[in-house]
C-alpha cells in the first residue's frame, strides 16, 4: 500500500513542473486527496463495505471537489491535475499512466445496469473540460483536447478534438509515449475550421469567377453600341 502511495505521489512530480516536493504534493494536491480517499473506498466497495465506501467517496469530494465513484476501476499513477470538477463513473476503467485535468467526466449515458462508463486504456490523456460519455473504449496513448466531446471509440495514439470530437492527428507511436499536458498537440487543427476553411476558399473562387463572368457579359454588351456608334458616324 505505501508503495503504491509513493508511486502515485512520483506520477504527480514528474508530470507537473510546479511540484517541487513530495511533502508538497501530499499537503497541497487535491487530485492525490481525491486518489487517496478512492483507494480506500473501493477497497470497501469490492468487500461489499458499499454504504461505507460510498460515504467516505462523498466525503473525499467534498474535501477535494473530485468525484470517483468507489466502483470504478482505476489503474497505478491515475494523475489528476488540478481536479476540480472531475468526475468519474461508477463503471469507468482507467488503466496505468492516466492523465485527466479540471472538469473532465467519464460519464454514462444510459440508465441500465451493467457496462455505461468509458474505459481508458494506459497512457491516455484527457484534456479539461472534455467529456468521454458512454461505454466507448479510448485507445492507448490517445489524446482528448480540451472541451471535446467523445461519443464513440477512440484508436490507440490519435488527437480527437471538437463537438463531437473527430480525429485531428493520426497514430504516431513514437509520439503517444510522450508526456502531453492538457492533450494538446502543436499543428493540430480543428477539423471543422479546416472544412470552414475549404468552404471559404471555395466561396471565394467562385466569387470571382462570377465577377469575371460579369465582366465578360458587360462587355459582349458593349460591342454593339459601339457598332451602332461606328454606323451613326458614317451616316
Amino acid at each position: 500500500m505505501f508503495k503504491r502511495f509513493k508511486e502515485d505521489i512520483d506520477s504527480f512530480i514528474q508530470r507537473d513542473p510546479a511540484a517541487k516536493s513530495r511533502l508538497e504534493v501530499i499537503l497541497c494536491y487535491p487530485g492525490l486527496h481525491a486518489l487517496m480517499f478512492y483507494r480506500v473506498a473501493h477497497a470497501l466497495w469490492v468487500r461489499d463495505w458499499r454504504l461505507l465506501g460510498r460515504f467516505l467517496s462523498h466525503v473525499g469530494k467534498v474535501l477535494s471537489g473530485i468525484e470517483i465513484h468507489p466502483g470504478a476501476k482505476i489503474g497505478r499513477r491515475f494523475f489528476i491535475d488540478h481536479g476540480t470538477g472531475v468526475v468519474i463513473g461508477e463503471t469507468a476503467e482507467v488503466g496505468d499512466d492516466v492523465t485527466v485535468y479540471q472538469g473532465v467526466t467519464l460519464g454514462g449515458t444510459a440508465l441500465h445496469e451493467g457496462k455505461r462508463h468509458p474505459t481508458l486504456e494506459d497512457g491516455v490523456i484527457v484534456g479539461s473540460g472534455a467529456q468521454v460519455l458512454g461505454p466507448h473504449v479510448i485507445g492507448a496513448g490517445a489524446r482528448i483536447g480540451a472541451n471535446a466531446v467523445v461519443l464513440e471509440d477512440v484508436p490507440p495514439g490519435v488527437t480527437m478534438v471538437g463537438i463531437p470530437a473527430k480525429m485531428v492527428v493520426g497514430r504516431d507511436k513514437k509520439r503517444s509515449k510522450e508526456f502531453c499536458a492538457y492533450g494538446a498537440v502543436d499543428g493540430a487543427d480543428d477539423p471543422i475550421v479546416r472544412t470552414l476553411e475549404a468552404m471559404r476558399a471555395e466561396i471565394t473562387l467562385l466569387q470571382n469567377r462570377v465577377q469575371e463572368l460579369e465582366s465578360d457579359v458587360g462587355e459582349t454588351q458593349k460591342e454593339p453600341e459601339k457598332k451602332l456608334d461606328v454606323i451613326s458616324s458614317a451616316s
